[in-house]
């Protein structure tokens, strides 16, 4: 008997493969198209780990389980090639990062042909080839032309020892993902995109697609939709006859009355207006200092310890109650959400309630909560009492003078009317998301394709001269001005005016990392086509046929910012028709997320601890189908699962047991009614549970029905082949060799998808629960779907039941076919 070799096998059937190009999607095919699309990698120096090919191997299971279906697939790869860390590396070493990434992508590539993976090769895509980004720097023009791109003067993440803006990304725990240094707020031009004209439609359009709920939930987190009312505060400052009003957004105007304080951002501009006149100034700006230190999750984060500093010598007027209320800074108010400004009610925020406490603020109860609160001895007390936590909740009006009395929901419509009269307020949505800080002060990136001139102003690079490419550069780092590299390569920078001819100079900031992952999925249609040519029309076809996709799965971490801005950019190329209106809004029908899988013992997978499992080794020592079904078998996909050597080693014995199955089968035509029956209860075990990613289950199916096939001493040809045919997605490898080994025809691989039998499994024996009074007295086997008189006659023949029931007439037969049958007597 010939023993099981993976490595021979495997890199038999790959060359095979792709040899015969066999898994090149077709455009305007007869078969119904079917787009399934994995995130593209960023391509690290190090290379794939076991963690990556978790959803390239589920995804390739669905794509290859499609085209047995008969669906015309399109399942691609490509690489999302630029980024920090290659430039970091450039920065170390003086290796251009295109050389790094060409080498850092063959490794990618060849680490996923020797997983067995059916990508369609021939639209390989990389963001960092300037063929494609000469496509993103035309979307920009886009936005410019349409007045979707600005620049603004904005606080980012500074890192003073790089020089370099920072996304919150690469500034975890407020230092630089680069050199460690802390990071500060620094104002600075940056190029920015209006995705806020899109919130409504970001929200929206969610109902057209099928998104797991969290997913859902988080795109609309994000964006922070709330409908409220702006306020307007009267400052007073002492000594002065200034007129000046601070406005405020706010959800709850029913809680107006218990306004006791306002808060400011740091960076709001009363504090620089009235410097002068802030008694403790120095305080403040020493205060104001310290928050740029501060990165904004951590500013929110509700855990963290609230800080402030008062505004001496300047109150508000709170519009209800004509009460004059002190004015704090603290940084947990941040400048771009609502108005930098906020109305503090102790009593009915948690939040400020917090606050108040630590700076013995006055607190007042203007909502009445249905249930009873626990009181504390609370120093600072005004109407209503104490409380040891903030009730948040809505209720009925007290202490507001004519709105007590009334429900929270009537008294936020009344409120701002009677405000609205005397033009204090307005009804108005307020929104989280802000817009998109599109520039960088990098080198590896995609130009932005501006070029400014003093009397034309900004233009655009004309479309006959994209791509603007990268230029060779001495030094990859920033100038001590904090500008890029690209602004010392001054050949580069000098050009003409595309308006007047006049002197004028290129743009050097570049575009931020998900610049080219926001319509890479268009991109794929695109290679299948040509290479990037102009002008977009010329893929009109390919967008219509293909788009949207069928269904995209990628990392939790992506369902926000990233599927955001992709949905976002098409939404933008679908306005302005450069792809069809008749593809719909939305780029993705369905969207799915995996878990993270972790080292051993439950430990994140990082370097530092020297955890990290390359699927090379699990490929040389067990071969790339262990490694294929142990990932899908380990545990559900969504969730996050920590490696087992242990179960590598079960599956690898798994397979061992099909491989010697093959020794198993004769030539006799069935092997019995029951085995057909499993068989089929498998087909539609594995066929639902790959729809619904529940691989692991599926698997265990495979398991059970191989024990069974095993037990016969004969098996017949058809069962086997069926076996291998549903396994066939799983370990594509091992099935395409016993296939042709079994001399069956064709390839394992191109067989149309069994359909199971309903017949066959459906049960045709019941356990019929016999009931005297509601209480069980006795169950029997019957056939399935027997007639209540039947069970009648059949209940009654039991000995145990005539004993129960004895000499007593029955008054009534309760009968649930299939279940029970009851006898009240």
């Amino acid at each position: 008997m010939e023993k099981y070799n993976p490595e021979k096998i495997e890199k038999k059937w790959q060359k095979e493969w792709e040899k015969k190009d066999a898994f090149k999607a077709i455009d305007k095919d007869k078969k119904p198209k079917y787009y399934v699309l994995v995130e593209f990698p960023y391509p690290s120096g190090d290379g794939l780990h076991v963690g990556h090919a978790r959803p390239y191997i589920a995804l390739d299971i669905l794509a290859r389980k499609k085209r047995m279906e008969g669906f015309n697939v399109l399942f691609p790869m490509g690489w999302d090639a630029f980024g920090l860390p290659t430039e970091n590396y450039a920065i170390k070493t003086g290796i251009h990062p295109a050389v790094a990434t060409k080498k850092n992508t063959d490794n990618f590539k060849r680490q996923q042909k020797n997983l067995g993976l059916s990508f369609d090769w021939n639209r390989e895509i990389n963001t960092a080839d300037p063929s494609y980004y000469k496509w993103t720097q035309w979307i920009f023009i886009q936005l410019f032309k349409n007045g979707l791109a600005y620049k603004d003067k904005i606080a980012i993440n500074w890192c003073p020892r790089c020089k370099i803006g920072l996304a919150n990304e690469e500034a975890i725990n407020s230092v630089c993902e680069r050199c460690g240094e802390k990071v500060v707020k620094k104002e600075k031009e940056q190029w920015m995109l209006k995705i806020t004209k899109y919130a409504d439609r970001l929200i929206d359009d969610l109902d057209k697609v099928d998104y797991p709920e969290k997913i859902k939930i988080s795109q609309k987190e994000w964006i922070g939709k709330s409908q409220g009312a702006e306020i307007k505060f009267n400052i007073i400052v002492q000594a002065s006859d200034i007129k000046y009003w601070v406005n405020v957004f706010t959800t709850r105007p029913d809680t107006l009355f218990g306004c006791t304080y306002l808060v400011l951002a740091p960076e709001h501009p009363l504090i620089e207006k009235f410097k002068d006149k802030i008694l403790n100034y120095k305080n403040v700006e020493k205060y104001i200092e310290k928050s740029k230190s501060r990165m904004e999750k951590d500013r929110m984060a509700q855990d963290k310890e609230k800080t402030g500093i008062e505004l001496k010598g300047v109150k508000a007027v709170n519009p209800a109650n004509n009460r004059k209320i002190p004015i704090f800074v603290a940084d947990y108010v941040l400048m771009q959400y609502g108005t930098g400004a906020i109305m503090a009610v102790p009593v009915h925020d948690q939040r400020d309630f917090d606050f108040a406490k630590k700076y013995n603020l006055a607190m007042i109860e203007v909502i009445k909560p249905s249930e009873v609160r626990p009181r504390i001895n609370y120093p600072r007390s005004d109407l209503g009492g104490n409380y040891s936590e903030a009730h948040e909740g809505e209720g009925v009006l007290i202490n507001s003078g004519r709105f007590t009395g009334m429900k929270s929901k009537e008294a936020k419509k009344r409120m701002v009317a009677w405000l609205a009269n005397k033009g204090l307020a307005e009804e108005t949505i307020n929104y989280k998301l802000r817009d998109w800080v599109f520039s960088r002060q990098r080198y590896w990136g995609e130009p932005i394709p501006m070029i400014e001139c003093k009397k034309c102003g900004w233009q655009t690079v004309p479309e006959k001269d994209l791509p603007v490419e990268l230029p060779k550069v001495k030094s990859y780092k920033p100038s001590e001005k904090g500008e890029s590299p690209l602004a010392k390569a001054e050949k580069w920078i000098n050009v003409e005016c595309p308006k007047c001819k006049g002197l004028a100079k290129r743009e050097t900031d570049v575009m931020p990392n998900w610049a080219g992952s926001n319509w890479y999925y268009l991109a794929y249609l695109m290679r299948g086509i040509s290479s990037f040519q102009f002008p977009i029309s010329k893929y009109k076809k390919a967008f219509e046929y293909w788009m949207p996709v069928d269904w995209y799965n990628g990392g939790m971490e992506h369902t926000t910012l990233h599927l955001l801005y992709s949905r976002f950019i098409f939404k933008f190329l679908w306005d302005i028709k450069a792809v069809p209106k008749s593809i719909g809004p939305e780029p993705y029908k369905k969207r799915t997320s995996h878990g993270v899988i972790l080292g051993p013992g439950g430990i994140k997978m990082s370097k530092s601890k020297g955890n990290v499992i390359n699927p090379d080794k699990i490929v040389k020592e067990y071969g790339a189908d262990t490694l294929r079904v142990y990932e899908m078998f380990m545990g559900p996909f969504e969730q996050m699962i920590p490696w087992d050597v242990k179960g590598v080693k079960g599956i690898k014995r798994f397979l061992e047991k099909v491989w010697k199955l093959q020794y198993n089968v004769g030539d006799r035509l069935g092997n019995g009614h029951e085995l057909e029956k499993i068989a089929h209860q498998t087909i539609k075990k594995v066929t639902e549970d790959i729809e619904s990613l529940k691989f692991n289950t599926a698997i265990s199916s495979l398991m059970i029905l191989l024990n069974d096939l095993e037990k016969e001493k004969e098996l017949c040809l058809t069962q086997y082949s069926s076996f291998l045919i549903l396994l066939s997605p799983f370990a594509p490898h091992l099935t395409e060799e016993l296939w042709q080994r079994a001399k069956l025809e064709g390839s394992c691989r191109n067989q149309e998808w069994i359909k199971h039998n309903h017949r066959l499994i459906e049960e045709n024996k019941v356990n019929l629960i016999i009931q005297i009074n509601g209480k069980v007295r006795d169950k029997v086997e019957v056939e399935a779907d027997i007639s209540e008189v039947q069970a009648k006659k059949i209940a009654l023949a039991q000995e145990k039941v005539l004993k129960w029931i004895g000499k007593n007439k029955i008054q009534k037969i309760i009968f649930v076919k299939n279940k029970i049958i009851n006898f009240v007597i």
